[in-house]
């Protein structure tokens, strides 16, 4: 054992303040408290940010695809060929053609704009997020009649049900004598999805790719590819060799280009918080600096008679350390458990935290997705733990050093 029953009983009473040490034992019981909020609120805000990034990632990647591919020349003829040319490359799962456009949505005395995107039916299914939140309904009007699928919060603010109708307003127009002349079409709703992105359920239309062709009026041709690879995370070697076999004909952009900057942003929230809260736990570590200073200084007499009945300097200062690491440890252990309770309770949490003020504290509007997610991490609970119980060992170090160096024959000599 490294350290002995006697060192481990000296320290544990110390612990245990007397009444007229109460102000000490305050200290001590505030360091804990640091500590413990400390790893606690690191934990809650790292696993957050992981659950935040996961989801957002995974429902971008589910709609968007990972990589784009589009003409420099304007539209892609023969995109079917293209297509199977796409499909046949290593690492493809799928690459589906279709047209977006931008539009205005007029339902029921109101208006808002909306971003359309023509697909093929068939092409749904790689889109997982959109197929599981449609019904065999919805797919079959998509498919049979040429009707709309659009979002759930477009629809509640539109006030618009399935069957009712909706005017599509582009301001690509046809160029006529008098001028251009905007697209104007009614489209019957046929579906209502919600994938949980507040941006593509309030500003996202489905349209059936030959209907979007007529609607636009762009003849046989569309605005680009959506491929999907099976190897998402090394997507950049995939684009390299979908560049390499198009040629420079065509513009090819992975999901990681599209999205950097709100990527980096992400990164470099995570990596600011992270520096905040461990800052958090240091100035609970400088309380474990103070209160152990504190109770070396209400200790010297006992300390004093110690080193006169044999005790080597080296107890003393170990007695110290123990006793410092044990309220940095305590904490962390507590902090660890009250992190991951949270983290797994988070949704409930935020319910009860929300009927309780009637304020909303999670505005999909502001933060995109319409739940709080929570990813725990094992190695960043480790990272945490780890550092929290280091800090709190080399907080107890200068205390315990001080311990071991007081000197019997001062101390006895004013007693």
């Amino acid at each position: 054992m490294i350290f002995s029953p006697i060192e481990r009983l000296l320290a544990f009473r110390y612990i245990r303040a007397r009444r007229a040490e109460g102000f000490i034992s305050v200290v001590a019981w505030f360091s804990l408290a640091g500590i413990t909020l400390g790893v606690a609120t690191l934990i809650i805000v790292m696993s957050v940010m992981n659950g935040f990034r996961a989801e957002l990632i995974g429902r971008i990647l589910g709609l968007n695809g990972h990589l784009g591919v589009s003409s420099i020349e304007g539209g892609i003829k023969d995109y079917n060929k293209l297509a199977l040319r796409l499909s046949e490359m290593p690492s493809v799962i799928a690459a589906t053609p279709q047209i977006e456009g931008q539009v205005m949505v007029n339902a029921n005395n109101q208006a808002r704009g909306a971003v359309v995107r023509g697909v093929s039916w068939s092409d749904l299914a790689v889109r997982k997020p959109l197929w599981d939140s449609l019904d065999e309904s919805a797919i079959a009007a998509f498919r049979d009649d040429g009707a709309l699928l659009i979002g759930e919060t477009m629809a509640f603010t539109l006030r618009l049900k399935i069957g009712d109708t909706v005017t599509l307003l582009s301001p690509k127009g046809r160029v006529t004598a008098f001028g251009t002349v905007p697209l104007r079409r009614s489209f019957k709703i046929g579906g209502i999805f919600k994938v949980g992105m507040h941006e593509y359920d309030s500003s996202f239309i489905f349209m059936p790719l030959d209907v979007s062709q007529v609607f636009f009026d762009t003849g046989d041709v569309v605005s680009g590819f959506e491929v999907y690879s099976s190897a998402p995370l090394n997507i950049t070697a995939v684009s390299n060799i979908i560049k390499s076999q198009l040629g420079s004909k065509y513009r090819v952009f992975d999901w990681q280009e599209r999205n950097a900057s709100f990527l980096n942003a992400l990164k470099v929230e995570r990596n600011v918080m992270f520096l905040i809260l461990t800052l958090i736990i240091l100035v609970a570590a400088f309380n474990i600096v103070s209160s152990m200073i504190m109770l070396v200084r209400s200790k010297n007499a006992d300390i004093a008679v110690l080193r006169s009945l044999g005790a080597s300097s080296s107890l003393i200062m170990r007695v110290f350390l123990i006793t410092g690491a044990s309220i940095g440890a305590v904490g962390t252990l507590v902090g660890s458990l009250l992190g991951l309770i949270f983290c797994w309770q988070i949704d409930n949490i935020k319910r009860g935290v929300e009927s309780l003020s009637g304020a909303e504290l999670f505005s999909a509007e502001i933060y995109y997705l319409s739940r709080l997610p929570a990813v725990v991490d094992p190695f960043e609970v480790s990272i945490v733990v780890v550092m929290a119980l280091v800090l709190s060992f080399v907080a107890s170090l200068y205390p315990a050093w001080r311990a071991a160096h007081v000197a019997p024959a001062e101390v006895l000599r004013y007693e």
